[in-house]
This record gives C-alpha cells, structure tokens and sequence, in this order.
C-alpha cells in the first residue's frame, strides 16, 4: 500500500535543535518496512501548532490526499497528536480523508476498525487536547512570571529595542533580559516623532509623507519599506513610554484580555510622555472619523472650515474656465442643484484674504486676545469649583488603595498572607486601577493649571505677532494647522462671515507661544470650550 508519513513539532525552535523530527521519520519508515508499505510521500511540518489547521505543509497532504486519483492510500503519524490536537478538528479531517478513501494510521496508538475502536481514537484525540490546553495554561503562567522578572517572551524585539541574552544565577542555558534600546532604531523613533508633531521645513508632515521621507533616505523598517499604516502603528505604541504588556490580546480571536490579566514589562522609554501625549492629541484631531483626509491633506485655506448660512451645508473648492478660477461654493448646490440653496459662489483667493485680515486685524489683536483672555478667567473660576467636587472623591479612593496595597505587602513580608496567584492578581488589580485614577487626576489638574495667570501682555504681544506671520506666510501649512486650531468655523451669510472658535484652544496656544514652540505644527488640545467668540467681517 502506498502511504504518505506526517511529521510535525510545535515551534521553530524545535525544529532547529530538537530531534523529534528525525525520530518521528526513522520510526514511521521502520513501522512502513515491516508492514509492506511503500511511502510514496513525506510531508514535514516544522514548527507549527496542531491546535488549528492553519498549517502550510498539512493543508498540501490534505489537498494531495482528497485528489482524483489520490497519490497514496494512508497518512502515517508517530501518534494523533501530530496530526491535531483538537477533537472536533481531528474528526472533521479525518472524515474527510476517508470519504476520498484514504487511512489514518498512527504507529504508537493503534487502534481496530470496529466500534471500539473508533471509541478509543476520540478518547485519544480527547486527552491530547486536554494536554494541549494544559500544557498552554501552564506555559502562560511561566511567561506571565518571566515578564515580571524583567524577561521578554518573544523572538523579535518591538522595533527601536534590542534583546540581549543573560545568564540566571541557579538556572542552566541563558534567558533573554529585558528589552534594551538599540541607538540606531531608536534615533529612528525619535525621528518619525518629532517629523510628526513639528513638521519639516515650515510644513505639517502626516504618516504618509513621513514614509516617503525615511524610504527616500533608505531608512527602513529592519530591511521593509516604511508605509502610512506602520508610521500610524509605531505612533500609537506605547512601549516608547514605557507601557509594554505581555498577555494582552488572546492568540487565537486577537481580543482584549482584560486588564487585569495583563503583565506590564519594564523597559527604559525612548519618547518623553508629554512628547507621545501630544502626538497622540493631534492623531485624534486629524482622524478621519473627526475630519476628513480631504480636509487634513488640502492646500486649501479654508478648507473643512467654511459653511453656508443658507442652509447649514460646508462650502468646499469649485473651479471654473478649465480650472483658471476657483471658488468656494455651498455643497447643497453642487451636489443637489441651485434650487435648494440660494447662496452665491465666492472667489477663493478673495475670501481667504478678506478671513485672514478679519482675523489679523480684528480677533487676533493684543487688545482682543486681552479681552478674550480675561472672560475665559472669569469662566475658568466657575469651573474649578466642578473640578474640585470631582477631584476629591477620586483622591480619597487613591488614598485608600495607597492603604491597602501597603497593608497587603506587611502581610505579606511578616507572613501572614502568601503571595500566590490570587493575591497577586488582586494587586495588580489594585495597581492598574491605582494608574486610572492618577490619569484622571492629572487631567483634572492640567485644568486648574491652566496658565492663565502666568500669560503677562509680552506673551499675549509676541504671541499675535508670531501668528500673524505664520497666517500671511501661505508658503507654510503651519498658518492652515493654527487657523484650524484656533478657529472652529466660518459660517457665510450674503456678505457676511461669523467666526467661532475657542478660547481654551488660544490660551494654549499662547502658552506654547511663551514655551518657545510656536514654530512647530500646533498642538490640538482636547478640552475644545463651546464657540464663545464671534466677529462680523464683510464676504465680498
């Protein structure tokens, strides 16, 4: 009978170093001799699980195996666990393989043709998955402790660190440590990071354009081109802050754990955390869920700001004469017809001077921005007495999980307690919590701090002048990310234009101002006021 042999292991690493394979081969052909079977094929499987069939090599012996006319009569494996470790999965394959007329055989567990038989290959398929799940349930925990000793699991270090092997006192062999910054990779981070947040040569720099930058200078990603998606990933990672957990995601449905199942690895942060919270602030404001990509990528002033105070609708670029004239024009008449709104198309380049000298020299004067100012002050005392009801319970809960995790470890070093599994995940329950409140907490704080009072009339006074060349430099996309920032929108009525925008938005960008930063891409902060402030300038 012609036959194919089977031979699996687990891991890469096995296949590497162990001698399963070889064994598992040496075995089958000795069981083919004496039986008078010819193998017609060979089919090896290194380093792959049998709890999935998800499986290169076994997914070409089934497809050989259920062909017309099959090559071979048989597949052989050592034991059935090589051929699945799932029993559902086990029977489903094996049924198939029978209905093209092709045997299962494994040589160290046979079994009959009868009944009994069939009874006594699911038992074996049963305890094999058991096993399986106990051997993964086992295998975790050891993982779970080998992150909280300072040790990565893993074969590849996040990109921007390097693994390096130690010896463990007491331990035979060498483990890899935790996780340590590579110079090289991590200037790389740093790069992508600083080109995101304050842009290159006087213009805004998003994922896409930042892949084209470091492809163009054959900087890659360990030998890969960089794309938009792998620049947006390394941007959202936290690892470059310090913030790396093991047993996250489940392997198999990539969901959530939850948190309390997580183990934070410590490694030595590459991005300062304010530095990653205000890249994080930006991705939030130009996501495509908030503003549409058209909007974030157009040259276009006004783009994404302008409406119709017809009927509500945003006005968006228009051409005319083969494109030699551009105009803003209400989206209602260009997509439903002139009938529905009567407003009036208006000349593109004419508009964005008339907003911008609007802005320069009616909202954005020292004497306005004072004003401003000052009513946000007054505003800002009213909140704070919210802000303080809202503190004090989240400080009195820190202050008793402060009291309990120092109670647990007393217990603990005197003996009382043991610190098993349970224990040590109501404390790291205790501590993931304990990091929420600190989050929420500093938020609270970063209100009540806002600095008001510390912005004196030089900073107000150079912080108009540095916007207003920023505004009429329409070389520079940076004029276009502080007039988004600032400014929330611009409504179009006859020859009317109302401007709304934010106050909490211009304090800080003030306070950037006094920071030294006005020349990067500007922050968007999050906690956007309601449109307070209005000024009436002529359209046409």
């Amino acid at each position: 009978m012609a036959v194919a042999l089977y031979a699996r292991v687990s891991t890469a690493k096995q296949a590497e170093k162990d001698l399963s394979i070889p064994d598992q081969l040496r075995q089958m052909r000795d069981w083919c001799k004496v039986q008078g079977h010819s193998i017609a094929m060979e089919y090896i499987e290194p380093g792959a699980s049998a709890t999935d069939d998800r499986r290169a090599v076994f997914q070409q012996m089934i497809s050989d195996a259920t062909f017309n006319p099959a090559p071979y009569e048989a597949v052989i494996v050592h034991s059935r666990s090589r051929f699945f470790r799932d029993l559902f999965e086990f029977m489903n394959y094996e049924r198939m393989l029978k209905r093209a007329g092709c045997k299962l055989h494994s040589i160290t567990q046979e079994i009959s043709d009868d009944p009994a038989g069939e009874m006594a290959g699911k038992m074996f398929s049963l305890f094999d998955e058991y096993q399986s799940k106990e051997n993964g349930k086992h295998t975790l925990r050891a993982m779970k402790e080998n992150t909280r000793q300072g040790y990565f699991n893993g074969s590849k270090p996040p990109f921007g660190y390097r693994a390096v092997e130690t010896e463990r006192i007491g331990n035979k062999g060498k483990k890899k440590k935790c996780l340590e910054i590579d110079p090289a990779e991590a200037s790389t981070v740093k790069r992508i990071f600083n080109l995101y947040l304050n842009g290159l040569e006087g213009h805004s720099t998003g994922a896409k354009e930042i892949a084209c930058y470091l492809n163009t200078r054959n900087i890659t990603l360990r030998g890969t081109l960089w794309n938009k998606s792998r620049v947006h990933e390394l941007l959202a990672n936290t690892l470059y802050i310090n913030e790396y957990y093991f047993n996250k995601r489940d392997q198999k449905t990539k969901q959530l754990k939850p948190k309390s199942e997580w183990v934070q690895l410590q490694v030595e942060p590459i991005i300062e955390a304010e530095i990653f919270a205000d890249v994080r602030s930006r991705c939030a404001a130009r996501a495509p869920a908030k503003i549409p990509p058209k909007v974030v990528g157009s040259k276009t002033l006004l783009t994404g700001l302008l409406k119709c105070g017809d009927c509500g609708a945003g006005m968006t670029l228009a051409s005319g004469k083969g494109g030699r004239y551009r105009y803003y024009k209400c989206n209602t008449q260009i997509s439903k017809g002139g009938n529905l709104c009567s407003s009036k198309a208006i000349a593109m380049q004419k508009l964005d001077s008339l907003v911008l000298e609007a802005l320069i020299d009616k909202v954005f004067t020292q004497a306005r921005v004072k004003i401003m100012l000052s009513e946000l002050k007054e505003r800002q005392k009213v909140s704070m007495l919210d802000l303080e009801a809202q503190l004090r319970p989240l400080q009195k809960e820190f202050a008793s999980i402060e009291q309990e995790t120092t109670r647990l470890y007393e217990a603990v070093g005197k003996g009382f307690l043991p610190m098993d599994d349970s224990l040590n995940r109501h404390s790291h329950k205790l501590q993931a919590r304990r990091q929420e409140i600190l989050t929420a907490i500093a938020g609270y704080k970063r209100q009540k701090q806002m600095p008001l009072d510390l912005l004196k009339t030089k900073h107000i006074n150079a912080f108009t002048a540095a916007l207003r060349n920023k505004l009429l430099n329409r070389d520079s996309s940076f004029g276009k990310e502080y007039l988004r920032l600032l400014v929330s929108e611009i409504r179009i009525k006859g020859k009317e234009a109302k401007i709304t925008g934010s106050y909490a938005a211009l304090a800080d960008a003030i306070a950037e101002k006094n920071l030294g930063t006005l020349g990067r891409v500007p922050r968007f902060v999050t906690n956007w006021l309601p449109d307070l402030d209005s000024n009436q300038g002529p359209a046409d």
